[in-house]
This record gives structure tokens, sequence and C-alpha cells, in this order.
């Protein structure tokens, strides 16, 4: 048995280009999902995961900031709903900091790739395992969060445990993908990672999505890493190279739905799927629209 890991990186270092003009003056974690910052569903689900630690990967001191401010109580307002009696207002704000995790921060000086991201918070990780998890994909379950279905199966077998998604070939380009894969069912054993491979050189239709569980180890390996095709450390090519060298691979197919949130295309698509997925009446609503639609389009 394995222990489960205590302590998740979230790197938010990047510049956000993609969701431009929006990400101008603020990280895009702060971009709303269905009304919440999608900050919010990743701490969400590390806090639910039981996770006791967070670390944010920033870029700049306006970034950390943000993050910082967000998740400290904010004790002038709490005030003031209480006292305007917005109660469903006030215990949805103190909802937002949770109270059993310790937040810390990182410094990444350069954007040298996701890779060297995860190895800028070597020094708070310490000897710990630890989850790797991209903020701008949600991912919603019913049931166990996305981390503790990954947990419950690094508990068993510990290695490199990770979320894969299943794509049609034509798409698979734009991940990374599992090769050498083996099993049945919702737990595929893979003998490593190819990031973003050419046609010829998909073996599976298993993309390597993350959130990620890592051991230890994987901070030995970063630094030894190869500057990929982008000319960044990608943190798929460290994993690769650990199966190389003997760590076992699992992705899982988890119980969730993702939704995108890397461009401002796909969050607006996200919104929308949702929004309606979680409000039966604007579900009816949105069907209205579209018939109204339909002889305009």
């Amino acid at each position: 048995m394995f222990n489960k890991p205590k302590v998740a990186v979230l790197p938010v270092a990047g510049l956000s280009t993609r969701n431009l003009p929006a990400t101008k003056a603020m990280h895009k974690g702060f971009l709303c999902l269905n009304n919440l910052p999608i900050i919010q569903y990743a701490v969400d689900a590390c806090v639910e995961a039981q996770i006791e630690e967070i670390i944010f990967v920033y870029s700049n001191e306006g970034s950390k900031d943000m993050y910082e401010k967000y998740f400290s109580c904010n004790h002038s307002l709490e005030n003031k709903l209480a006292q305007s009696n917005q109660l469903a207002l006030l215990e949805t704000l103190k909802k937002t900091t949770p109270h059993n995790v310790k937040f810390s921060f990182a410094k990444q000086e350069e954007p040298k790739g996701n890779g060297h991201a995860v190895l800028c918070a070597k020094d708070i990780i310490g000897k710990r395992d630890f989850v790797v998890m991209w903020v701008d994909d949600v991912y919603i379950c019913e049931g166990k969060g996305i981390l503790s279905q990954l947990a419950d199966v690094y508990e068993q077998f510990g290695g490199i445990v990770e979320n894969i998604i299943q794509f049609p070939k034509e798409q698979l380009s734009r991940y990374g993908v599992l090769k050498g894969v083996s099993g049945e069912g919702d737990i595929i054993k893979a003998s490593g990672v190819i990031e973003k491979p050419k046609a010829e050189e998909i073996e599976s239709d298993y993309a390597s999505m993350g959130p990620y569980i890592l051991p230890n180890s994987i901070l030995d390996v970063l630094p030894k890493v190869s500057k990929g095709n982008n000319g960044e450390i990608n943190l798929t090519d460290a994993l690769n190279l650990a199966t190389l060298n003997g760590c076992e691979l699992r992705g899982v197919l988890t119980n969730s739905t993702r939704y995108d949130c890397g461009t401002n295309e796909e969050l607006a698509k996200s919104n929308i799927r949702l929004s309606i997925s979680k409000n039966k009446e604007l579900y009816e609503e949105a069907l209205q629209t579209i018939k109204s639609l339909e002889n305009k389009i």
C-alpha cells in the first residue's frame, strides 16, 4: 500500500494569451465557469481528496497577490453580508477559503514549460509524493472527486497515476498519448507517453490529460529531460523517461466530465454545457432560444 498524496502543485505561471483580453489584468484562474472562478474547482478537488498543502507556481507578484487575497478571509465583506442578512452569499463566500489547507507559493522566473514549473516547487514538496493539476481543465464528478479516484489507484499500485480520456485518432496529435498499453476496464497500464505524436506514432486512443499523482522520484527525473519540440521542458516527457527507468505508469478512465477552459471559445462552450446541466429551467430556456434562432441562422 502507498500513502495517498497530501500536497498538490497547481501551475499558474502562464501568460494566459489564449484567454486575452480578459487575462490582460488578471490570471485565467479567475475566469468564471458557471459563476465560480476556475481555480476554485481545482482547490475544491484538492480539499475533497484531503490534500493538506497546495502550491501555486506563479510568474509575477501581481498574480501571486491575486491568489493570496482570494484564498484569504475577507472579514470586512463577511461582516457586511452578515449585517445585511445576506446569509446565502455569506455561506458561499466562506466556502471559497478552506481552513484545513495550507497555501504555499513557488516562483517560476522564466517560462520554460510545465515540467519546469513543477520543478520550481521542489523545495516545498520535499520528499513527498504529490499531485499536479492543470487549472484550465475542470472535471465535474458524480460521487468521488477526480483526485480521490486517482488516489485510490495510487494507494494500491504507486508509480505514476494519471487521468486519461479516449479521443478519436484524428484529435490525438494535440495531446500526449499512451503507448504500450495493456489491461482492461478503467485502469490501463502503459509503457510510456508520446507528446503530441505524428499520426504514424499513435499506438492507442488514450490521451494523457492530468491530473497526475506522481512519486517523489519524478523531481529527480525532470532535470534530465531534454527540451521538447516546443522548446520547453514537458512533464509528459519526464513521465516517459521515468517509465524507461522502471517506474510503472497507469492511466485511469475516471468517472468525470471535462470542461475545457483553455481558450475563450472553449470556456464559452463549457459555460453553456455546465450551466444548463445544473439548471433545468435554464436548459428549457436554452432550447426555446435555439428554436427561435433556427430560422435566423
